[in-house]
């Protein structure tokens, strides 16, 4: 039989790239959208590699993942690779991780006007984070593509609860994702979709090191975590590859905590 197929938005590094290999592990193929520019050509090479070498499939597009227009370029794509399974690709998507992380680090009422957030930069961070995964999860469905024990996944933080200086419109954006998980899971329900949230601790990624401050942060929590480390991207895809079990169909509608009771501790 086909492999199934796992969509990843924002597949090049970090939470993505390790998923990808640990899907690929458990005999999946991968469908990768990133958006990189020459500067981060290897990390794209190394994350294809960490797929291949898992035995499975990587096929990736550098795409703006948010655009409207670049999705259904994507989609087409992977439609026309489907179209020569013989099911032509009903239920084929069993994976989609959303894993995106774009957005403006500002503060919303800065000392000096011009350093504020600007609203086409609090509206950029919301629809990349947060809206992007309706419009993904949607589309994947819509065409049967993602249905019976289909799994969605979305990369959310403690910052969806939690502030920390120029960090309102990713806070707002996790806040929004999280919100958009548990109505993907009312509406996907009887179509055997599970949907869940994934609130990783705090881990050395591309990602966080764009975050002010984040040297301390980091100090913070291997201080504060009761393992004594900080988690992993690599913690992340194992958790998510274990949940694409059948046997975790009913686990749906959460936010799952993987930082080994880091977020627990005061």
């Amino acid at each position: 039989m086909a492999k199934p197929w796992a969509v990843i938005l924002g597949a090049s590094s970090g939470f993505g790239a390790a998923t990808g290999a640990e899907l690929a592990k458990a005999g999946f193929d991968i469908f990768g959208v990133h958006l990189d520019r020459r500067g981060t050509a290897d990390l794209v090479a190394a994350a294809k590699k960490g797929i291949e070498d898992a035995g499975g499939r990587a096929v990736f597009f550098n795409s703006n993942a948010a655009s409207d227009e670049s999705r259904a370029e994507v989609i087409a794509a992977i439609e026309r690779e489907l179209a020569q399974r013989d099911d032509k690709g009903q239920g084929a998507v069993r994976v989609l991780l959303h894993s995106l992380a774009f957005g403006a680090l500002k503060q919303f009422a800065a000392d000096k006007p011009e350093e504020n957030l600007t609203r086409a930069q609090f509206e950029m961070t919301i629809d990349v984070m947060a809206n992007s995964l309706v419009y993904w999860t949607r589309d994947l469905v819509s065409r049967g593509w993602l249905g019976q024990n289909g799994r969605v996944f979305a990369m959310t933080s403690s910052g969806g609860t939690r502030v920390l200086p120029a960090y309102g419109a990713v806070s707002a954006a996790k806040a929004a994702l999280e919100s958009h998980c548990r109505q993907l899971t009312l509406e996907l329900a009887k179509k055997g979709v599970a949907v869940n949230a994934i609130r990783a601790g705090v881990t050395d990624t591309p990602a966080l090191r764009k975050i002010p401050g984040n040297e301390r942060l980091i100090e913070m929590a291997k201080e504060r975590n009761p393992g004594g480390r900080l988690t992993t991207p690599e913690d992340v895809g194992k958790l998510i590859a274990l949940l694409t079990d059948p046997r975790a169909q009913w686990l749906s509608g959460n936010t799952l905590g993987v930082d080994g009771g880091e977020d627990i501790v005061g």
